[in-house]
């Protein structure tokens, strides 16, 4: 929480099971987020797994693929209400550009 503001980071993800859980120590250990929603769009790795056995993460997943656009809107459908940033499930924080 942040300000009394719910915190809740929005995580579209496609086959992001090499980096799923890096990531997410990365989010959480800004020790503000209240939850974080991953939504996999039809993944053919093991990214529904990783995230469901992460504490403060709830998992939607598309049964076909749907594109990053239509993932991004169903995460931000489960954010109603909340600050909610968009972080991708593949990047890092620590990696420099």
């Amino acid at each position: 929480m942040l300000n009394g503001q719910k915190i809740v980071v929005v995580m579209p993800a496609y086959n992001a099971a090499r980096t799923l859980r890096r990531t997410y120590d990365e989010v959480m250990a800004q020790g503000i987020v209240d939850l974080i929603i991953v939504v996999d769009d039809a993944s053919q790795d093991e990214t529904v797994a990783i995230a469901r056995a992460l504490e403060r993460v709830q998992v939607e997943v598309h049964p076909m693929n749907r594109g990053y656009g239509a993932n991004q809107k169903t995460c931000y459908r489960g954010a109603v209400g909340a600050l909610s940033p968009c972080y991708s499930s593949q990047l890092s924080i620590r990696e420099s550009n």
